[in-house]
């Protein structure tokens, strides 16, 4: 969508000038994030988390860097060199605090801008292909954050590999040497602890990559809104900066307070006590979990227990595990509803609430122990959430009777006076 109203950088220093002819990057950053860039006037703070997962973002890749320099990547003393890191080194403990918590800030903010996008129907068009890179980042995360739990080599870290990289096992014909491929021989060891941590470490530049995209396809058409109605005049829009510059400052402050307060009062709340226990493959672990962030998927995987004719139940688990995501991608086709907002979409909005308890449910399943009721409870929430998407989703669409819209964004801000929506001068002359 083109903004015909959008202000044009003109440089007024010399060297401004000189460098917008020669190389036009200060264009390039105003009309992404300055005045240049028209938003609509009604985002509320939802749209912070966008922002905040890029600041998380850089947070993990200054963080990473720095504990590179410290880490060793061998089988032998990769849980002395944590270790090392933590107590000789200058701030190490800071660092290594700051990156494990900022994993855990950056799910939170992706997680809450991923539902968001879900209740304002931010997947349709024409933004399909803003969402389609969207769940292609959050693959890559959980790449990425999967292979950083492995490098601590602590009990955990050993023992999750072992059964995240045994799924591919589950693969017929070609698991078993895919798997052994993946580690690099029979058991995590020195070859996957190096493969893991030079993809760790490349990984997030990746995912810087695809974020570039992920905004450049939003500029495209522009952002979405509350109301899910388009911008249709001057009226609906604002200039990204200094209105919602300032409001994601305040957003980022907020959210500092509570990152720093998990930092420095209780950075271990959200790992695990056996990850300081060094990696013992002759040990293993009375209950093996994953990262919280993972624990719905690993309900998923845990759901199936029994055969299915010829398919294992280990093969199932796998397939729903990954198809609890990719069916994400195909979110913008299986909803046909003309309405994108939850707001003015009575049922669909009971429904999506009815998704988030039973994503909350699935979670706690999975950082749950492998035995009933916890697994007959996540056999239901798992069938429930392929429901929701394969059937409830498209069914709603097709039946459901929507709320009026409003007219356009202004309507929707100031109300439906007439002479308010059209910007006209309401003050008497003098």
């Amino acid at each position: 969508m083109s903004f015909p109203w959008a202000q044009h950088y003109q440089p007024k220093a010399p060297f401004m000038r000189w460098l917008d002819e020669k190389l036009p990057l200060p264009r390039l950053v105003y009309n992404a994030i300055g005045g240049g860039y028209p938003v609509p006037r009604n985002l509320n703070y939802a749209w912070n988390f966008g922002v905040l997962a890029g600041f998380c973002l850089v947070l993990q890749i200054v963080t990473g860097v720095i504990l590179a320099m410290h880490y060793a990547p061998n089988a032998l003393v990769a849980f002395d060199s944590t270790e090392h890191i933590m107590r000789d080194v200058n701030w190490g403990w800071l660092m290594r605090y700051a990156h494990a918590n900022g994993a855990s800030a950056f799910f939170v903010v992706v997680y809450l801008h991923i539902f968001r996008g879900f209740f304002y129907g931010s997947y349709k068009a024409p933004r399909e292909m803003v969402w389609l890179l969207g769940v292609t980042i959050f693959l890559l995360m959980m790449a990425t954050a999967f292979m950083g739990y492995v490098l601590p080599w602590g009990q955990m870290s050993f023992w999750g590999a072992k059964v995240i990289t045994g799924l591919f096992g589950a693969i017929p014909f070609v698991g078993e040497p895919l798997q052994i491929w993946l580690l690099g021989g029979f058991a995590p060891d020195n070859a996957a602890l190096n493969r893991f941590f030079s993809l760790h470490f490349l990984l997030p530049f990746v995912i810087a990559g695809v974020i570039i995209l992920h905004i450049w396809a939003l500029h495209i058409p522009g952002s979405s809104n509350p109301t899910g109605v388009e911008v249709k005049s001057e009226s609906d829009t604002v200039p990204f900066h200094p209105y919602y510059t300032a409001k994601d400052g305040f957003g980022l402050g907020v959210f500092l307070i509570l990152y720093c307060a998990f930092l420095f009062f209780m950075p271990n709340a959200l790992g695990h006590p056996d990850n300081y226990i060094p990696a013992n493959p002759m040990a293993t672990p009375a209950h093996i979990v994953p990262e919280w962030y993972f624990w719905p998927y690993y309900a998923i995987l845990r759901a199936f227990t029994a055969d299915f004719f010829f398919v294992p139940a280990k093969l199932m688990g796998v397939m729903a595990m990954f198809s609890s995501i990719l069916v994400w991608f195909f979110l913008p086709w299986l909803d046909r509803s003309p309405v994108r907002s939850g707001h003015y979409r009575p049922t669909f909005r009971k429904f999506f609430w009815v998704l988030v308890i039973d994503l909350l449910v699935l979670g706690y399943c999975g950082g749950s122990p492998a035995e009933e009721p916890f697994v007959m409870i996540s056999q239901i929430a798992t069938a429930y959430y392929f429901l929701h998407f394969l059937v409830i989703i498209p069914l709603v669409s097709a039946f459901e009777r929507p709320e009026p819209l409003p007219f356009s964004i202004t309507e929707a801000v100031l109300g439906s006076d007439k002479k308010a929506v059209l910007g006209e001068n309401t003050t008497p002359a003098t």
